[in-house]
């Protein structure tokens, strides 16, 4: 290494200095590597002091084959180029997670660690007097919460459960997975969130869990985005065909285009409309919070439907166009459904009609984000108000009850 002495002398004679140096240490790391592996080989053998099982242990490890599992995996023992990395169907090396080819992926994996927050962070003192009181809310406003909260409560554990059983293996790009499992980290987040609100409030658990069960509106939408879940969650579901790579990407169009794009969007309009009312403030504030995770969950996966597109443009074909179509679509009837079930009249400046309006503003922006026909011309948004809410970039926070300041890492700090 040069001292600092070094660079009152020629640069030609540090340079040599410097090349000579740099062979020196070549050779003390080939010394140390030597040096290591022999130790490592001296730690296998058994001692005097090993018990049988100690023994049995180190001698098992002598018939371990590091390249068993790695066989299948084309070109496995070489370093991973960018242009080798896929969406889908990959053959290089699933665990070098660098050189990143989709940037994008990675930096949403960072910006959902820097948006990292914790239910019990949430004050839900005013919520719990409102809800006790018996003049605190209408029935329309009780049923909306329950509604909500009934579905929420489970929707967020059907989308966890479908990226860790079936999308995370399926999907071949070590960044992407790497956001995937943040985000499932997030889904459970919600589900805990969910939770907390239901306790919070001395709800019948059993009634509010049970929804997706027992209510029409509620169970339609939970068996809508079950029946994408089936065949892809099988461990032997393998893709690598069309018909196999199809019944991904109709997973991947009916978890973030219509469960997380569509299926949420009228319960948070209903919870967020109570909010700027300063109602239910607590439970608002934490579906807010929600919302911004899953609007970058709703990005990300619409980025990987994209790619897919792009890297396998057989797949995307009329057929398969109709298709998304159709499943975005039925999501938008089933959500207009849920929306004139959950207010059967008007509440919080808000009807089905108007929800309905928004509901088809928010399908025309699904269908062209993935390159669809829009299917209701004209359509305005109602409640611009959400498209603030949704604006990541916005640091204050919509109630005004303190400044979201997210810390990577660490809790909320509160201002």
């Amino acid at each position: 290494m040069l001292s600092w002495d070094e660079f009152d002398k020629e640069e030609g004679e540090v340079a040599v200095k410097g090349a000579n140096a740099g062979h020196a240490a070549e050779a003390t790391m080939d010394r140390l590597d030597s040096a290591g592996g022999a130790a490592a080989l001296e730690a296998r053998a058994v001692t005097a002091n090993d018990s049988a099982a100690v023994a049995r242990a180190k001698a098992s490890l002598d018939q371990l084959d590091i390249a068993e599992g790695l066989a299948e995996l084309e070109g496995a023992s070489a370093r991973v180029a960018v242009d080798e990395k896929r969406m889908i169907n990959c053959r290089a090396d699933l665990n070098q997670l660098v050189p990143f080819k989709y940037d994008w992926a990675w930096q949403k994996y960072l910006d959902g660690c820097a948006n990292h927050w914790m239910p019990q962070e949430v004050n839900m003192t005013a919520d719990i007097a409102l809800w006790k009181n018996p003049e605190g809310l209408t029935d329309d406003e009780r049923r909306i919460v329950m509604r909500n909260l009934g579905f929420f409560s489970t929707a967020d554990s059907l989308v966890a459960n479908n990226l860790v059983l079936a999308v995370y293996r399926l999907i071949t790009n070590p960044e992407c997975r790497q956001y995937i499992l943040r985000q499932a980290f997030e889904e459970a987040i919600h589900t805990h969130a969910y939770q907390y609100c239901i306790e919070s409030l001395a709800m019948d658990e059993g009634e509010i869990f049970n929804m997706y069960h027992e209510i029409p509106s509620v169970a339609k939408k939970a068996a809508w985005g079950l029946k994408y879940t089936r065949s892809i969650s099988d461990p032997k579901f393998e893709t690598g065909t069309v018909d196999t790579d199809k019944e991904l990407l109709r997973n991947l169009i009916a978890y973030y285009c219509v469960l997380e794009g569509i299926f949420f969007y009228c319960g948070f309009t209903q919870i967020l409309s109570m909010g700027r009312r300063n109602k239910m403030t607590g439970v608002a504030e934490q579906f807010q919070y929600i919302l911004r995770d899953e609007s970058m969950h709703l990005n990300f996966g619409i980025d990987v439907i994209n790619q897919i597109k792009i890297e396998n443009p057989h797949l995307w074909d009329a057929e398969m166009k109709e298709e998304a179509t159709q499943m975005i679509l039925q999501g938008t009837q089933l959500e207009i459904e849920y929306a004139r079930d959950t207010m059967p009249r008007g509440v919080l400046g808000m009807n089905a009609a108007m929800m309905e309006d928004y509901l088809k503003f928010i399908a025309n922006r699904r269908l062209s984000q993935i390159g669809l026909k829009e299917e209701y011309p004209g359509t305005t948004n109602p409640f611009p108000w959400m498209s603030e809410i949704m604006d990541l970039k916005k640091e204050k926070n919509f109630f005004e009850t303190r400044v979201i300041e997210y810390q990577t890492g660490g809790a909320l700090s509160w201002d």
